[in-house]
Parts: C-alpha cells; sequence; structure tokens
C-alpha cells in the first residue's frame, strides 16, 4: 500500500483533542467510510500525534494518517524517523510524516528553545534525520511533506523532502507553490470550509477559526505576501475571511476546493468549520462533500 496512491482523493484535515480515544476512533471509521484517503492530526499543545496515530490507525482499515505538522523542535531527527518507520511499517504504509519548524511563539516562548533560524535548523534536521541508523523490519515508503509558506521554504521542501503541506492558504499560493517547487513535488494543501449560505454565520466561524492564528507571523507574514494589509488581517475583512475560507452551498465549495487542484495541487486536505462552534465536528459537511457522495 502506498500513500501517494491515495492523493488524489481529499483527505480531512481536523483536531481530535476535545474528543475521547473512543470517539475519534469512532470519527475516524466516519471518515474512512466516506471514501476520504487521509486525516491529518496536528502537535500544538494536546496529544501526541504520533502515539494517537497509532491507535486510530488501529481502529480503521484503509484510511491514511498523516502529522499536520510534527514540530522538528521536541524531538531527535532519530527519534522522529524511528516513530515515523514504525508507524508506517504497522500500518502497512498508511503513514505520511508532515514536518514543520512551527511558530516562534510555540518553540521561543512556550518550550524556550531556539528559533533563530528556521530555514537553516529545517535544512540541518531533514539531513541529520536521513543520516540516523534504523534497524528493523522492511518498512514502505515513508513521504515527508514539510508545512511551508514562503519561497525559501517551498523551495526546501521541493529540493530535500517529498513536498509540501501549505495551511490557512489560498489557490492563488498553491499556484505559486507549484511553481516554486516543480512538477515533480508533492503539493498537499489544507482548505478551511464551511456550508453555510448564511453569510454572517460563516464569517463568524471562520472569524473563531482565525483568531488563534492571527497574531502568528509565519501566517500573517504569507498572507501579506498574498495581498492582504494588515488592516485586512486585524479586522478580519470579508475580502480576506472569503478568500482563506471556502463557505457557501456544495456546489461553491466544491468549487473552491477544486481549485486547488486546478493551481496544482496533489491532494486537499479539508478542514470543516461549524457554525455550531469551534469544537462541533460538522459531520453533514463531510457527509455532503465526501468523495464517496
Amino acid at each position: 500500500m502506498a500513500v501517494r496512491d491515495d492523493l488524489s482523493t481529499p483527505g480531512v484535515w481536523y483536531f481530535t483533542d476535545a474528543m475521547s480515544a473512543g470517539e475519534a476512533a469512532d470519527t475516524a471509521g466516519f471518515i474512512e467510510s466516506l471514501g476520504y484517503s487521509m486525516l491529518w492530526l496536528p502537535d500544538t499543545v494536546g496529544r501526541d500525534p504520533f502515539a494517537h496515530i497509532a491507535w486510530l490507525a488501529s481502529q480503521t482499515e484503509r484510511l491514511n494518517y498523516a502529522t499536520g505538522i510534527a514540530n522538528i523542535f521536541h524531538r531527535h531527527p532519530g527519534p522522529m524517523k524511528q516513530v515515523a518507520n514504525t508507524l508506517a511499517e504497522q500500518t502497512n504504509g498508511r503513514f505520511m510524516l508532515g514536518l514543520g519548524v512551527s511558530h516562534g511563539p510555540m518553540v521561543a516562548g512556550l518550550r524556550g528553545l531556539d528559533y533563530s533560524k528556521p530555514l537553516t535548523q529545517m535544512r540541518e534536521y531533514l539531513a541529520a534525520m536521513n543520516a540516523q541508523p534504523f534497524r528493523g523490519p522492511e518498512i514502505p515508503e515513508v513521504p515527508v511533506v514539510l508545512a511551508a509558506l514562503g519561497p525559501k521554504m517551498l523551495e526546501l521542501a521541493g529540493t530535500a523532502s517529498d513536498g509540501a503541506h501549505p495551511y490557512w492558504t489560498t489557490p492563488e499560493h498553491t499556484a505559486r507553490a507549484r511553481e516554486i517547487m516543480g512538477p515533480d513535488a508533492l503539493l498537499c494543501v489544507e482548505q478551511k470550509v464551511c456550508l453555510s449560505t448564511d453569510a454572517d454565520a460563516a464569517r463568524t466561524a471562520a472569524k473563531a477559526a482565525i483568531a488563534i492564528y492571527a497574531d502568528l507571523p509565519n501566517y500573517r507574514n504569507n498572507w501579506k505576501r498574498l495581498g492582504f494589509t494588515e488592516d485586512d488581517i486585524e479586522h478580519r475583512a470579508d475580502r480576506f475571511i472569503d478568500a482563506v475560507v471556502v463557505w457557501g452551498d456544495e456546489d461553491r465549495v466544491r468549487a473552491g476546493v477544486q481549485a486547488h487542484y486546478d493551481a496544482g495541487a496533489d491532494h486537499v486536505c479539508l478542514q470543516p468549520l461549524s457554525v455550531d462552534g469551534p469544537t462541533t465536528l460538522d459531520r453533514r459537511a463531510l457527509e455532503v462533500l465526501a468523495p464517496n457522495a
């Protein structure tokens, strides 16, 4: 089994930290039953994503899993290689490793770690991980993608890993990323969606999602590279909200997702936003937008 073979089918990106282990397993099974190809899970201050993926994969049969993203500052390159290879072996190849440098407030602020040269640190980390020994059974391929937004990290993603996993972006960014990385690198894009035709409700859900990210420099700088102003971002202007979150009826949302594929994405993972609140999984949205629908 190879993760690459399934990437053309959309996946799902979702936080499961508010769920019990059993609820998270039920959610993974639900996502699998709808025909989605992959479940992306974050690495923040909640569950360890690798231990969680081991549990979820044991409860599903076909669904692939990816870290979106594993923070390189939290793990030595050797153990990172070990856990990635172990998951690939135990899931029969249903695992992709997403790596990233996270953000200064998380790394230097919360963890007290050095965040002086994130691009250089990522380059050195990848080289060190590749050089680490691993002794164990034969393992399937473990694709490695980087959380890349800016041109330099995208270039590194295209030359030193299998590709990129951009987050909080637009189809315009996807086109730029494809141009920078070239035709062969994997481009796995996250897209937030809200299945609602109520503009006020949809934008309110979008603003709630943006609130925890808006002050993080990596996202803010990328939004400005895409043409949004500090005022757009700070005041959550409609043109900004409507560009980074696809909302509306089924046809409009599907068109927004397709725009990433048309711009050069290999894979799009949907993060459903609910008008009922940020901790509510919009199961109806996943059903309506499902590959099997």
